[in-house]
């Protein structure tokens, strides 16, 4: 297998109302290249969230007293803290510099999600309001426009439990479902796999993470192709509720 990915250039800084379909196609054209069947695109949640203009302006929000206690602890603004609060189901750990929630999408990470990068000062982007259905709508568009299917991620860079450093996760997806399950396979051995899944969408997600980066990359949008994903994955209906553990089976929350 030859994977290829590539970053796209020449997309503007996202503002609401932008059609990112729109500007996806045609970032594409300047760049020599089109969609193809089956390519992969991964687009970062803060500019999803900004096309669709749900930011959070800092400066309008009033802390309550919870917000303020925890500000005190965490070292952060109590007007952010207010605001994690407000986007998470469950506030599961608090340290000396770091919030831990459930957000309301069910996903576990830092800050419900919360970004201040990669946005104007003084606002701030959250999780999209249902990023599966950002990726289906984006998808729909750019397979009208080019007659070819393919699959859209939505990713965020999270953290993980035990381990240093954040890495590209699925947070919503269209096209793809986001976990393949391998059980029944052989090994090198001849051996029958028995419980081996792989979080497909999350690797997708990490290796165009690599390319996207963290600071002033300004790609936001990244292409994948070459990765044959097996006929069994293709599902229209896909979403990344898969991929969440259900709380009665996280034993680190129980």
């Amino acid at each position: 297998m030859i994977l290829k990915i590539m970053g796209i250039t020449g997309i503007p800084l996202i503002k609401k109302g932008d059609n990112l379909a729109d500007l996806i196609i045609e970032s594409l054209k300047d760049m020599g290249l089109e969609i193809q069947e089956d390519d992969i695109l991964v687009i970062a949640e803060t500019a999803v969230a900004k096309a669709e203009g749900y930011t959070i302006n800092l400066q309008e929000i009033e802390p309550g007293l919870k917000a303020r206690e925890i500000a005190r602890q965490t070292s952060k603004e109590p007007e952010l803290v207010e605001a994690i609060i407000q986007e998470s189901n469950e506030l599961i750990k608090i340290g000396p510099d770091f919030i831990i929630s459930e957000t309301k999408h069910g996903f576990v990470c830092a800050n419900a999600g919360i970004d201040e990068s990669n946005v104007e000062k003084g606002l701030a982007t959250p999780i999209p309001k249902n990023p599966d259905i950002s990726a289906s709508l984006i998808r729909a568009k750019i397979q009208n426009k080019t007659g070819n299917d393919l699959v859209v991620i939505i990713s965020d860079t999270q953290g993980r439990a035990f381990r240093e450093g954040a890495v590209g996760v699925a947070i919503g997806i269209s096209g793809m479902d986001p976990l393949w399950d391998r059980s029944g396979e052989k090994d090198l051995y001849n051996r029958e796999l028995k419980t081996t899944t792989i979080a497909v969408a999350d690797e997708l997600s990490a290796a165009a993470s690599v390319v996207m980066g963290q600071a002033d990359e300004g790609i936001p949008v990244v292409l994948i192709r070459g990765f044959n994903y097996p006929e069994m994955l293709k599902n229209d209906s896909s979403n990344v509720k898969p991929l969440i553990r259900p709380k009665k089976y996280d034993v680190f929350r129980q």
